[in-house]
């Protein structure tokens, strides 16, 4: 199938079966013809138009809709990985502090009862954050797929086509 517009009428789609030749330019002329009989064509012609003039009208490819899921999670991924990247550096600096506290519960050195109070709070803290970094390198693991993915979608066409011209 092959569809012609007009220039002086571009709401006017002319279908015609087949290919683009003299043929179907053709047939498409006796479609304009009949429309011009009925009454249907918006457009005065009376300078005259011709089969060459037609405008042939190519639908775009429509994007794959596996490839827009693909790049929708792969968004998601990496928004994931962001949100706990910051929550890993947020909590990591105190986090820190806690843990050479725990040192001391491994010595013979004295230790108060406010000491270990303030332990068990930063224990809250320590296991917030050692939970997740663990989510984050995990993510961060998967990210590497999604990077992928959205980089495939971000290449432009003309990247492409250099690229296949130079091999």
């Amino acid at each position: 199938m092959v569809q012609y517009t007009l220039a002086q009428s571009p709401e006017i789609i002319l279908t015609v079966s087949g290919k683009d030749s003299a043929k179907a330019r053709d047939k498409a002329m006796d479609q304009l013809v009949e429309l011009m009989e009925a009454g249907k064509l918006p457009t005065d012609l009376s300078e005259g138009f011709g089969p060459h003039q037609f405008i042939e009208v190519k639908e775009p490819p429509l994007v794959n809709s596996d490839d827009e899921d693909a790049v929708t999670q792969a968004v998601q991924v990496l928004s994931n990985l962001a949100n706990l990247k910051l929550r890993v550096q947020t909590s990591r600096a105190e986090a820190m502090k806690i843990r050479t506290k725990i040192d001391t519960l491994f010595t013979d050195e004295l230790v108060d009862e406010a000491e270990i109070n303030e332990l068990k709070e930063g224990f809250k803290v320590l296991k917030t954050y050692a939970q997740a970094n663990l989510r984050y390198r995990e993510a961060r693991a998967q990210a590497e797929e999604a990077r992928t993915i959205l980089d495939q979608a971000l290449k432009s066409p003309e990247s492409e086509s250099s690229r296949n011209a130079k091999h």
